[in-house]
């Protein structure tokens, strides 16, 4: 199954998220977006893992979380990663305890790599991905200040969750496997 880690948001906070998606959407000409249910924080994407890995995945997570303090963390701003003619991903920065987040996620990444899984080589750019393949009928500066428009709720990571990521009816469902509370 296809899975990953990550910091799993709240219902208000995913609402507040959805309507700022919904005004930049009104401004793209094309894109994929989002589904309200899948906004969240990704720690590491583990890819397609067998089901007997689970078990040693919770037990490592249960561990790092374990000894992790619980970390507040606020959206503060814009940006995306380039495409060919379109921005590949639309994302929402992150401000806040943002070492206690890079220490959380550096945790893991080790964690899972004594399991067998690949460690990260890029730089861990923790962001919340709104959208794909977005092309606007505005210049990204100006779109960029609509997020100063918003007050999100602060993001209060109290634990880690392990999901399972499938494709149903069309649709792609993050289903959380297994929840690791932070101290």
């Amino acid at each position: 199954m296809r899975t990953f880690v990550a910091v799993d948001f709240n219902t208000e906070l995913k609402k507040e998220i959805l309507k700022l998606q919904t005004q930049l959407r009104n401004l793209a000409v094309s894109g994929r977006w989002k589904y309200i249910d899948n906004f969240h924080l990704t720690l590491k994407f583990l890819g397609e893992i067998e089901k007997s890995k689970v078990q040693d995945i919770k037990k490592g997570l249960d561990e790092v979380c374990g000894k992790t303090q619980k970390f507040c963390l606020n959206i503060d701003g814009l940006d995306f990663f380039p495409g060919n003619g379109c921005l590949r991903v639309l994302w929402l920065k992150l401000a806040g305890e943002l070492e206690s987040l890079h220490s959380l996620q550096s945790e893991i990444d080790i964690m899972l790599e004594k399991l067998g899984f690949e460690k990260e080589k890029r730089r861990y750019v923790p962001h919340v991905t709104i959208a794909q393949d977005v092309v606007f009928n505005k210049d990204f500066e100006e779109i960029k200040g609509l997020v100063g428009n918003y007050r999100f709720a602060t993001i209060e990571v109290q634990s880690v969750n392990l999901f399972k990521s499938e494709q149903i009816g069309g649709k792609r469902v993050y289903t959380p496997l297994t929840e690791h509370k932070l101290v």
